[in-house]
């Protein structure tokens, strides 16, 4: 039986020991809380001004400063930075705050793209972190 780790390896096409090399680079202390801000600016700019209507209602019920907020902290927190979401909203647990959502294989693969554009435009990021950046985010998805 495989393990959960080797059903995401497969199905996102990148390998564990990829996604996870995240943790072996401070990106908080390399790229800063200004970046992930920035990051987040530039995805939910994106995600908002979506013009398929059927990703864009996902988002319909959250205001997009909240969301913008929401994931910068989850992004410093989980890339060697202080704790910001977890003092402010609690564990993480991203699986269960998602469950209300539609989040199908079309909405993840937008996301992504969404999410890759936002990495391109945020001229502070490296490529080596973006890369590492999206290998966890398609390992994830």
């Amino acid at each position: 039986m495989q393990s959960l780790q080797q059903k995401a390896s497969e199905w996102s096409g990148v390998a564990t020991d990829d996604a996870f090399a995240i943790d072996n680079t401070n990106l908080f202390h390399k790229l800063g809380l200004q970046t992930f801000i920035n990051l987040s600016t530039n995805f939910y700019d994106r995600v908002y001004a979506e013009e398929e209507e059927w990703f864009r209602s996902i988002f319909a019920n959250s205001k997009k400063e909240d969301a913008i907020q929401n994931q910068y902290e989850f992004f410093v927190q989980r890339m060697g930075g202080p704790p910001l979401f977890s003092q402010r909203r609690g564990h993480p647990a991203l699986i269960g705050r998602h469950r209300p959502f539609p989040v199908t294989h079309q909405a993840a693969e937008r996301w992504l793209h969404h999410m890759q554009q936002a990495l391109d435009s945020t001229p502070d990021i490296d490529d080596d972190s973006k890369t590492k950046m999206m290998n966890f985010f398609r390992f994830i998805f």
